[in-house]
């Protein structure tokens, strides 16, 4: 369950789980949290501290959009290039999605040094992703792991512009230098738009929660003005762009279509962004809510050889929910699945011993009590499982529980409401 994502981009970077991570339960908001796979996202380019970084099959296509495109703008500067002009365009676009990169690093430099697991950067459609495991502890690290995405990108738009002052502007490496120059301040300005999932909007959700001492307070605000930002660039992009260019556009119509459809794309990407971090402040809010000791099933021990229609007699005469099977010293040795129960006809339970429908116990499957909340999830998405052993601190048995408690428990919470 992620809880935040810092994306950057001509675009944005938008959240998937999860989070707001923050890419949140394992398959997204309102999905059970139990199993998520590793993630892959694409082919894996490296590790830089430690992070893996992964370019999405989506990128290959922007990267083909953006050769074609600034190739043809650079025919109407450097006509001498020829085909090579292709060449150079496609040095444009993986230079610039490097400094989306060195954007994304920024972010994860920050939540690194205030002790916040990365689980990865994903380089993607619109730019790129830094998937942080949990939520900054203040609203100053938050302010300051938002703001210094867009800071480096800044700082970047600075370092081309001062390259291209003893450059020829004419020539390719002028053109390219500019183009760089120019990308990064509009990736600069567009994350510093006050809206959520942009770092704008995470600055903004940081300075509502200073102001109001409430975290949710802030991202309710911050989501909303991304909503609003979302129909603004829906309306507005096409508009500004029209205006622009309509003195030395020939071939408006296609410029035209191909300015609305930018603009929904990236309409939709803010909008879909905001309600994710909507959906996750709530999940966050609820989850403390997820306690071990409350969703546990009692449970009463019985030895391997016992049929199944004697434990659960027992179970029902002691108001318990769960067998364990237990050794002759009475250690518990494994838990009979709630699913293999139910799959056996009632006629046949007095001849099934328990030990046939039992799993035996891994470490992985002994909880403590007193987990709950991310503590809890974390433990159970690292051990799957269908059932697992609730133990006091003291070793002694307090019962079993079900996943599928704690994923309908997990439904409820992300139903209700704020």
């Amino acid at each position: 369950h992620r809880h935040a994502a810092h994306g950057t981009g001509t675009g944005t970077g938008t959240p998937r789980h999860r989070t707001e991570a923050h890419t949140h339960g394992a398959g997204g908001p309102g999905r059970p949290p139990q199993r998520r796979p590793e993630p892959g996202g694409g082919l894996l380019m490296g590790r830089p501290f430690g992070v893996p970084v992964y370019v999405a099959p989506s990128w290959f296509l922007v990267a083909a959009l953006i050769t074609w495109v600034f190739g043809g703008q650079l025919d109407r500067v450097l006509p001498e290039l020829g085909a090579a002009r292709y060449l150079v365009s496609l040095f444009f676009a993986v230079a610039f999605y490097a400094s989306v990169l060195v954007h994304e690093l920024a972010h994860t430099v920050a939540a690194l040094r205030f002790k916040l697991p990365v689980r990865r950067i994903q380089l993607q459609f619109f730019g790129g992703v830094s998937e942080i495991e949990k939520e900054a502890e203040t609203p100053g690290r938050e302010f300051v792991l938002a703001f210094v995405g867009p800071l480096l990108s800044l700082v970047l738009s600075g370092v081309f512009y001062a390259a291209l002052l003893p450059v020829e502007p004419d020539s390719v490496v002028g053109v390219l230098l500019a183009g760089l120059m120019v990308s990064n301040l509009i990736v600069a300005v567009f994350n510093l738009l006050p809206g959520l999932p942009l770092d704008g909007g995470r600055m903004l959700r940081a300075v509502v929660w200073k102001i109001t001492g409430k975290p949710m307070s802030g991202t309710v605000a911050a989501a909303w003005v991304g909503r609003a930002l979302a129909i603004a660039v829906l309306i507005g992009l096409p508009l500004l762009t029209q205006s622009l260019g309509s003195a030395s556009a020939d071939d408006v119509g296609m410029d035209t279509v191909m300015d609305a459809l930018l603009a929904a794309i990236l309409a939709a990407i803010i909008w879909t962004g905001a309600g994710n971090s909507l959906r996750m402040a709530r999940l966050r809010e609820h989850l403390p809510e997820l306690r071990a000791r409350a969703l546990t099933r009692r449970a009463v021990p019985v030895e391997a050889d016992t049929p199944l229609s004697e434990a659960l007699r027992r179970a029902n005469a002691s108001g318990a929910r769960a067998l364990v099977v237990v050794d002759a010293d009475g250690t518990p040795a494994s838990l009979v699945r709630e699913a293999a129960i139910v799959g056996v006809p009632e006629h046949r339970r007095p001849w099934v011993a328990v030990s046939t429908l039992a799993q035996d116990l891994t470490d992985g499957m002994r909880v403590s009590a007193e987990l709950s909340g991310e503590e809890l999830l974390d433990a159970l998405r690292a051990n799957p499982a269908t059932e697992y052993l609730v133990v006091e601190e003291t070793g002694e048995i307090y019962g079993v529980l079900s996943a599928a408690d704690v994923e309908r428990a997990f439904v409820k919470a992300m139903a209700r409401p704020s």
